[in-house]
């Protein structure tokens, strides 16, 4: 495997890592609250309706030619990896809660448990279908537009999905081997690090699609991340002198 190449799977595999995280975190809380049986009809539901999405997408994504697709997705690569990378940088200086999938975990499990039980559709929780078909299906989203986009744009699509299915799958079996929420997985530091990915993939692709060409091609990559990381990393350092005091602090929802 190539350095772009472990590249773009550490990329692919810390972002769906997350997303994983944050999908088994509802679906536990549904099964956990309400109905197992239920809440798997849910993951199946929205298993399926990725998969149409997928193939409906795939084709599309990776017909468009590769200067128009390298600056669009680069724009919106760009985009997305600053506002993770925002959210690390204030959660990291002390001007925002940090990630707590235990408090996310014990939120989700509060509301199924008060939520009224109604059977529709021969499924026997109504609720805990719906809340772990949104959860798949809106973080199982994010895991499609990574791949499409990280692997036509490094036309390496599968070595994407290969990421991706190793997240997912590692993620999924830790968390139903445990029952709980994957709590002490560093989630805050790896949106950290997928924030600096997402916006060094997007600063590179996005001015090679605007037909710039980077001093050694791909090679560029070993050069932007660290740049970009270290800039970050001189932003915490810098607001953290700045922090409030924790009686100082506005309530916040946590993760929002």
């Amino acid at each position: 495997m190539t350095g772009t190449s472990g590249a773009l799977f550490a990329a692919v595999f810390l972002a769906c890592v997350v997303e994983a995280v944050e999908a088994v975190t509802i679906v536990l809380a549904a099964g956990t609250a309400r109905d197992w049986k239920s809440a798997g009809y849910g993951v199946g539901a929205g298993l399926a309706v990725l998969a149409v999405i997928t193939a409906a997408l795939g084709p599309a994504v990776t017909a468009i030619p590769i200067g128009a697709l390298r600056l669009v997705v680069g724009g919106v690569l760009l985009i997305f990896g600053l506002q993770w990378l925002r959210k690390a940088v204030l959660r990291a200086s002390g001007h925002k809660d940090l990630h707590d999938e235990d408090a996310i975990f014990a939120r989700e499990l509060a509301s199924a448990k008060a939520a009224q039980s109604q059977s529709r559709f021969s499924v026997p929780d109504w609720y805990a279908f719906t809340l772990s078909f949104k959860g798949v299906l809106l973080e199982g989203l994010e895991v499609v537009f990574i791949v499409l986009t990280f692997g036509s744009n490094a036309r390496d699509v599968p070595l994407a999905a290969l990421a991706a299915g190793v997240a997912v799958v590692l993620v999924v079996l830790v968390g139903f081997a445990i029952k709980a929420p994957l709590a002490k997985v560093p989630e805050n530091t790896m949106k950290f690090v997928v924030g600096v990915m997402l916006t060094s993939f997007g600063i590179f692709w996005g001015a090679e699609g605007a037909d710039a060409h980077w001093p050694g091609s791909d090679a560029a990559l070993l050069a932007i991340v660290p740049c970009v990381a270290l800039y970050a990393l001189a932003l915490v350092a810098v607001m953290r002198r700045n922090a409030p005091k924790p009686a100082e602090s506005s309530p916040e929802l946590i993760g929002a």
